[in-house]
């Protein structure tokens, strides 16, 4: 019993901190999955989940720290009473996260492992029922586990909750330490919107009470009842990237030559003193003759409010619009600078990290 005991612990705590600094990578990421069940809990059980998600990127962070934590707690046997008691409440909250998920189609992507590991809702809930029987083991043998010293395990926690906060919070305001999203450093962008083979689809339809499958879609006697992606695995990473006027599209623009864009997803807190980093970089990339590099912005405020904005930051670009989910795939900060040369990405930076020009025209250079 000892060893099953040592072996389910050293697998539930491993497989939590393994979960928790995949999440780590990207707080801003599961942010935006919580801000999805708010969405969906708000409308299927009660507004009040509404309130929720101004605060979803603080909670993210907290989630991903006590899965980090309570992963290393169990790892080194401490206060494991407590430890599985809240391991166990943890547990059951994301079971029913993903049942919730698979079972009403609600949100597709648990985000369990971030962008790192893709779980469909289905798997993701029996990867949780393997977990909850696991717990649920450890926590009736709870009081088999001896620590040797609550002192050292308590600084080992606190420190961890320290040394694991600070790398969270510097994700958020930095960007996540490995981008694990198709518009990464190195991406092309133009090839990650094409099939990386040959792409099939299923057709299924309807005519007279009788269904067939097609693979190209056939005339309009027949009625549509369902599709599906017959190579997946080789889809379009990006299928949703556009930039556009009110004047067109201009998507295709944006991968000629080198394209330094400014993502500007949201407005408050921004004025011309602390704007300052990336005027003074749009200023000298517009002064510097060689290599020549356009400098544009790229938002999904609405006219007035970008108005507003650019007036009180004093940011003299042409700009273009952008749809929300998308920027936030490529900028998880609310404000950064992305550099593009001929739709290869060369750069990407948060606004507190924001590059000087004499960086950018190295890269360019560079290619």
């Amino acid at each position: 019993m000892k060893k099953l005991l040592n072996l389910l612990s050293l697998l539930l705590g491993g497989l939590f901190v393994f979960s928790g600094l995949v999440k780590l990578n990207d707080p801003a990421g599961t942010a935006i999955k919580l801000e999805e069940y708010f969405e969906v809990f708000a409308q299927d059980f009660s507004p009040l989940f509404e309130l929720l998600i101004p605060i979803a990127l603080p909670l993210a962070l907290v989630f991903c720290v006590a899965e980090v934590v309570l992963g290393i707690a169990v790892l080194i046997r401490h206060r494991m009473p407590l430890t599985l008691w809240l391991m166990l409440g943890l547990i059951v909250f994301f079971t029913f996260l993903t049942f919730y998920s698979a079972y009403f189609n609600k949100v597709t992507d648990c985000g369990c492992f971030g962008d790192f590991i893709k779980l469909n809702p289905w798997t993701s809930f029996i990867k949780d029922i393997v977990l909850l029987v696991v717990t649920l083991f450890l926590f009736v043998y709870r009081g088999r586990f001896v620590q040797p010293t609550y002192r050292l395990g308590d600084l080992i926690i606190g420190a961890s909750s320290v040394v694991f906060g600070f790398a969270g919070y510097y994700a958020i305001v930095y960007l996540p330490f490995q981008d694990w999203r198709p518009y990464y450093v190195g991406a092309h962008i133009p090839t990650q919107m094409k099939p990386s083979g040959k792409y099939l689809y299923a057709y299924t339809m309807r005519k007279n009470g009788v269904e067939q499958v097609f693979t190209e879609y056939p005339d309009s006697t027949w009625e549509y009842v369902a599709m599906e992606h017959k190579n997946p695995e080789v889809a379009p990473k990006i299928t949703d990237y556009r930039v556009w006027t009110d004047d067109g599209d201009y998507t295709d623009s944006t991968f000629t030559g080198a394209k330094l864009l400014v993502i500007i997803r949201g407005a408050d807190g921004y004025n011309e003193a602390n704007f300052a980093p990336i005027n003074t970089l749009v200023d000298a990339l517009e002064k510097a003759p060689n290599p020549k590099i356009t400098a544009l912005v790229v938002t999904s405020l609405d006219s007035r409010t970008y108005e507003n904005f650019r007036h009180n930051v004093q940011l003299a670009l042409p700009f273009y619009y952008g749809d929300g989910t998308v920027l936030k795939t490529i900028m998880r900060t609310q404000v950064g600078t992305w550099l593009l040369k001929d739709g290869k990405v060369i750069g990407k930076w948060a606004f507190a990290d924001t590059p000087t020009a004499q960086q950018v025209q190295a890269l360019v250079a560079k290619g």
